[in-house]
């Protein structure tokens, strides 16, 4: 994936799956979005960082996801998906980002 860190990929999974899912009224759509981010991610975790850190940013990827909504409902759906979203792109930069090419 060049050129593109993978804290860009993982906060744009978040914002581009809701995105999605909001836009097509198709919540699976969104879900695929989500997927394969999450996916692409995991990849550049595991390389940037090792298998270790790879699955703890992936269990706060999914955490994100899951947090968000309850979160939504006290501050509304979208300023819920970028907190969760800018909190695993930091998380993910200060694990990963730092020992990237």
């Amino acid at each position: 994936m060049a050129g593109v860190s993978a804290s860009t990929v993982a906060a744009g999974g978040l914002v581009g799956g809701y995105a999605i899912a909001r836009w097509t009224k198709r919540r699976e759509l969104g879900g695929v979005a989500l997927a394969a981010a999450g996916a692409v991610a995991a990849r550049e975790w595991r390389q940037q960082a090792g298998p270790g850190a790879a699955a703890a940013l992936t269990g706060a990827y999914l955490a994100a996801f899951a947090g968000s909504h309850p979160l939504a409902k006290k501050v509304g759906a979208w300023p819920a998906v970028f907190t969760v979203a800018g909190a695993v792109a930091a998380a993910s930069w200060a694990v990963a980002g730092r020992s990237a090419k």
